[in-house]
């Protein structure tokens, strides 16, 4: 294995003047690397205003604007197609990057057989984390969630915040779907599982990993702190992979959920529940149901864009024909 130091793009996507004070964090915590980024390049999604704020405050930076459809998923391949380096990885733009996190995304990469790499997302509340949210559905907020690697390991799919792949990613799978993925505030995603699970079919002698010292602070809205948004998202979630499984298969589509909803959640509920009993914690209680109620708008999102997706396909019944009375 080389050495040498590894040479990454770092692509920062942004859409939204109001979300300034997050992107200058994320783009402060980039310059503060001990490996540096070969190259930051800021894709702004149809904001030419936000594009020259940017170029003004940030010269050091790249700013490239969204040659595609409005969204995520193209704001994504802009990025691709405009960065040089070997490796690519992004960062959202409201997302601050630890010290030592791009070392720690490159290192895995001097193993041939790794095609992409992913970090931890540490939720950073705007307000205090609620007593009745699961930290098993940190997933709702962008997150590393309960059920994820502890050390060095295969993954599915990284988290969108904190991700990276070699260039050749892009090249065997044609990038991100447009069809899948947030388009400004919706809560929506996707994206990037939807690109994993192309890429592991295209190339299934190479490995995505989970590198849990590879972190990010991933800041969470206090909107985004709510019981409505909670289940909102979980619909969202299930109407994504409902998507998803119709471009992929059912079977690498919901792989991940699926050891998810068996395994972690379960346990999920019965740790709640006992420390709830043991230390007389009611939201112990209130966080097992959460859980509960969380798999069931998730299923029900994914069983409303099943029967969604089936309508779609289904032809219209040929109109009556009426002739003469006669």
């Amino acid at each position: 294995m080389s050495s040498s130091p590894i040479a990454i793009s770092v692509i920062v996507c942004a859409f939204a003047d109001d979300r300034w004070d997050d992107l200058v964090g994320a783009l402060n915590s980039i310059q503060r690397q001990g490996l540096n980024a070969a190259e930051t390049i800021v894709v702004t999604d149809h904001n030419d205003g936000l594009g020259a704020r940017v170029a003004a405050e940030f010269p050091w930076a790249r700013v490239v604007p969204n040659s595609g459809q409005q969204g995520l998923s193209d704001a994504r391949n802009t990025g691709v197609a405009a960065s040089s380096a070997p490796i690519v990885a992004f960062l959202d733009d409201d997302a601050v990057a630890s010290p030592g996190w791009l070392e720690a995304l490159a290192d895995p990469y001097r193993d041939q057989r790794v095609i992409g790499v992913g970090g931890a997302a540490i939720p950073a509340w705007d307000a205090r984390r609620p007593a009745w949210f699961p930290d098993e559905f940190d997933w709702v907020v962008g997150c590393s969630y309960r059920g994820l690697p502890t050390h060095l390991a295969p993954i599915r799919n990284p988290l969108g915040c904190n991700m990276s792949f070699r260039r050749e990613a892009f090249a065997a799978t044609g990038g991100f779907d447009t069809s899948v993925g947030r388009v400004g505030r919706v809560p929506v995603g996707g994206e990037e599982t939807e690109f994993c699970i192309r890429l592991r079919q295209q190339m299934p002698n190479h490995v995505l990993l989970y590198q849990p010292t590879a972190t990010v602070r991933h800041r969470v809205r206090a909107e985004r702190a709510t019981w409505r948004y909670f289940k909102a998202r979980c619909v969202a979630e299930g109407r994504s992979k409902a998507r998803i499984t119709t471009l992929v298969g059912a079977g690498d589509g919901l792989a991940s959920e699926r050891r998810h909803a068996a395994v972690t959640l379960p346990r999920g509920v019965a740790r709640h529940l006992s420390v709830a009993l043991r230390e007389l914690q009611p939201a112990g209680v209130v966080r097992a149901g959460a859980i509960v109620a969380g798999l069931g708008c998730t299923v029900a999102g994914y069983a409303a864009g099943r029967m969604g997706a089936r309508q779609s396909r289904t032809p219209p019944k040929p109109e009556p024909t009426v002739g003469p009375a006669g």
